[in-house]
């Protein structure tokens, strides 16, 4: 098998580290940021239906996007094992890998559709919905069904794209399945007729948008399907060993991402059982805090695949200087949304919070803006334990991290009482307790950790 040009970003990184992260970067982050995007004008037309469509679709959205973020390992481990395939000049690997990984989607995606569609109003009806709303939620997922093969294929073929840093594809392709359904929406939401005999398309209102999102999901897919194919020569080929080992870390950051989303829960139960103006207030802030996860997010993606390709290459020092470039840039952006946060905060307040609530915002909004550095470094230190394939020590990590925060939590509400301010606080110590162990398995390290101990100190 003929050896693939040497990858130009990691020749660039080597002599411009900063620049070459911040290239790979940006285009991963503005397809990060398509998605929700589009969200907000999916909204802004069913809005238009009125209140119990509006509804309908938070529930429908909620519960889907749940569902499918459970399959994310599909996207970062393709991505790491890819990376490290480009690193070793393997085309072929790369493309088994690849071809495997969007096979196993596609097979998740229609057995996920299938076991998930009868128990569509049960769903519903677990997110509390009821009458018209539970009728209209049913009905949009029930349509969404249609495109889970889609997005689950879409996942692990934009974790290959990324993994041989072929980041503008998936930004160029996100833009385009999101530009199509706004175009979608405005047709089958509310219909067309020009007035011509042969031109017709009646409104089927939230059915109408439930269609739009399946059918530009379909045309995404298929577009990195052939994206994929042709850059990565893929080769369809089942494998026992690689399948066994995609699921072995979709175990574990199944468990990861599980531990994040109690931690999460907890908080904003005990924040509701405050009261309305606390638990707007959390509701505000969390999802202000989330929003700028998709900034600090794009540094770790980026340097998932320039670790994984030195790795993959045996330059386990340069995989060090990459992981020092994702914390300083990672760092220094945490810092940049502090001072934003900060000095945004009025308007800030004005634009997410209900008049009645704004009286308890500043105090938790104060420990969310100043902890925005340090939940920089837990963002970018999970970026490098992607790169390394260290799926168990993140798993471990954030078990013991969302432990320890769940009962400080309880804790100080048992011996202290409750309030906005000390949920915030503790979430700040959850933070920090991901940071100190994803920092310290580089630095210093150990001579069992992918990037620890056992390289000289003089390398890095």
């Amino acid at each position: 098998m003929k050896r693939p040009a040497p990858s130009v970003a990691a020749h660039a990184f080597e002599s411009a580290p900063h620049s070459t992260l911040l290239k790979l970067s940006i285009p991963v982050l503005f397809s990060l940021i398509a998605e929700p995007l589009t969200g907000l004008v999916d909204t802004a037309f069913v809005a238009r239906l009125g209140a119990p469509s509006l509804a309908a679709l938070g529930v429908g959205t909620m519960a889907l996007s749940s569902i499918f973020w459970i399959y994310n390992f599909l996207g970062i481990a393709t991505q790491t094992d890819t990376a490290k395939a480009f690193g070793k000049g393997n085309a072929e690997e790369g493309g088994q890998i690849a071809g495997l990984a969007m096979s196993v989607a596609a097979v998740l995606g229609v057995v996920t559709a299938l076991l998930l569609w009868p128990l569509t109003p049960w769903i519903s009806t677990l997110l509390g919905s009821t009458g018209e709303i539970h009728e209209s939620a049913v009905a949009y997922m029930t349509i969404r069904w249609i495109g889970a093969p889609a997005i689950l294929i879409t996942i692990a073929g934009f974790g290959a794209l990324r993994g041989v840093q072929r980041m503008m594809i998936p930004l160029w392709i996100a833009v385009g399945v999101n530009v199509l359904n706004v175009g979608l929406d405005a047709l089958l939401i509310f219909g067309w007729d020009p007035g011509l005999e042969w031109v017709h398309v009646p409104a089927f209102g939230i059915k109408g948008a439930a269609a739009a999102t399946s059918i530009s999901q379909w045309c995404g897919a298929i577009a990195t399907m052939w994206v994929v194919y042709h850059s990565l020569h893929v080769r369809w080929q089942w494998a026992l060993d690689r399948v066994l080992h995609l699921f072995r870390a979709g175990g574990d950051l199944f468990v990861r991402t599980g531990m994040l989303t109690l931690f999460l829960i907890v908080g904003t139960r005990e924040a509701t059982k405050l009261g309305a103006e606390a638990g707007a207030v959390h509701q505000a802030i969390r999802q202000f805090w989330l929003f700028t996860a998709l900034f600090l997010d794009a540094f770790a993606v980026a340097g998932q695949s320039l670790v994984g390709f030195f790795l993959g290459s045996s330059n386990t020092a340069q995989a060090r200087r990459v992981a020092k470039t994702i914390i300083q840039w990672s760092f220094g952006f945490g810092c940049v949304l502090l001072v934003a946060m900060w000095l945004g905060e009025p308007w800030i307040a004005a634009l997410i919070v209900p008049p009645a609530a704004q009286y308890a915002f500043s105090g938790p909004w104060f420990i969310a803006w100043i902890m925005q550095p340090v939940n920089a470094l837990a963002f970018g230190t999970d970026g490098i334990h992607w790169g390394t394939a260290d799926f168990r020590f993140l798993r471990n990590a954030t078990t013991i991290s969302t432990v320890v925060g769940v009962l400080v939590l309880f804790g100080w509400g048992a011996v202290f009482g409750q309030s906005i301010e000390s949920i915030w606080t503790v979430t700040a110590i959850w933070i920090v307790l991901r940071v100190i162990f994803g920092v310290s398995r580089v630095w210093p390290g150990s001579k069992k950790a992918p990037l620890g101990l056992a390289i000289d100190a003089r390398s890095t």
